[in-house]
């Protein structure tokens, strides 16, 4: 359901958290996918979530 590739998921998560999700919580809930997974994926490019942004920079 998620791209698995590291550059097309963050593109994936961030348009879906500005648009759509108030948290990378509820999107990973709505999603059902693990928050870890996202997370691990996206830090092999160095991107981490920000909380007060809603995104990963």
């Amino acid at each position: 359901m998620i791209p698995k590739d590291p550059a097309m998921l963050l593109s994936f998560v961030n348009l879906k958290l500005r648009d759509y999700y108030g948290s990378l919580k509820a999107l990973c809930e709505d999603l059902n996918v693990e928050e870890q997974e996202i997370v691990e994926k996206l830090d092999s490019i160095n991107y981490r979530y920000d909380e007060e942004r809603n995104q990963f920079v």
